[in-house]
């Protein structure tokens, strides 16, 4: 596991991410024990970029300027090695988002693709109905994260009821989360930057430091339940950043649910 890796050696994660969750991203890192940084000038991405443990692109809110930006970001954090997440929010749902996943596929190279099932089909031409930014698919989810994975040359983190993470050969299948994340916004987005947290003290071993991460998140979601489901949603975000702060490496290996 990373957890303990994380607080001692505080990554430093730079996230182009959307103006709806940043606090919460920012905040959840800050959890962990990573160190967050919010950054989208062009004038400074790429030197942040090469200084960080992990790049965070997320398009949530996305202009072609910040597209522009986040090229300039992930080509830097290519040349230096740094781990590139990539999470696009709402591809499928306008040709506009969908181009764009694919323009930074094409002209960066993508360490960890983190979507939905909707998202994911969507950027691999299978059917699938997006609706904003939440999206599902019929057919075989592990198949289709694995061609993802073989086709974009990364680790494919496709998320849901069951969490897969692939590599486009090995598969782990986790069942921990719950519900209740669906009703806080950013959880996902998050998600996206606590992978970058992972990556980035497990370079040579990405695909468990991904799922290492899923179940972490996800446990943390389910602890946070147990404590708030009386209370409410409000709560229950407090309670899932308290869960992110103070679950340990032991916690996570004896409560998560996974098929490898």
């Amino acid at each position: 596991m990373s957890i303990d890796r994380i607080r001692q050696e505080n990554p430093l994660v730079h996230c182009m991410t959307n103006v709806v969750v940043t606090n919460f991203t920012a905040n959840g890192l800050l959890a962990l024990g990573a160190s967050p940084v919010m950054a989208y000038a062009k004038e400074e991405v790429a030197d942040l970029a090469r200084i960080a443990g992990a790049l965070l692109l997320n398009i949530g809110t996305l202009s072609s300027e910040q597209i522009d930006n986040m090229v300039v970001a992930g080509q830097a954090a290519n040349q230096a090695g740094v781990p590139v997440v990539l999470d696009p929010v709402g591809a499928g749902a306008t040709t506009f988002r969908t181009d764009m996943s694919k323009r930074l596929l094409e002209q960066v190279k993508i360490s960890v693709l983190r979507g939905n099932a909707g998202e994911i089909a969507s950027l691999m031409g299978v059917e699938a109905s997006v609706k904003g930014v939440d999206g599902s698919m019929d057919g075989d989810k592990i198949e289709v994260a694995k061609q993802a994975a073989k086709q974009f040359k990364c680790i494919c983190v496709l998320t849901g009821e069951t969490d897969i993470v692939t590599d486009g050969t090995s598969v782990h299948s986790l069942h921990n989360g719950h519900p209740w994340l669906t009703k806080v916004v950013g959880t996902g987005c998050l998600l996206g930057a606590v992978i970058g947290a992972f990556v980035a003290v497990r370079r040579h071993d990405m695909i468990h430091a991904a799922a290492d991460a899923v179940a972490y998140f996800g446990i943390a979601g389910e602890q946070a339940f147990q404590q708030t489901n009386e209370e409410g949603i409000g709560s229950f975000q407090q309670a899932f950043l308290n869960q992110l702060f103070s679950l340990t490496d032991q916690q996570v290996e004896q409560l998560r649910r996974n098929q490898a």
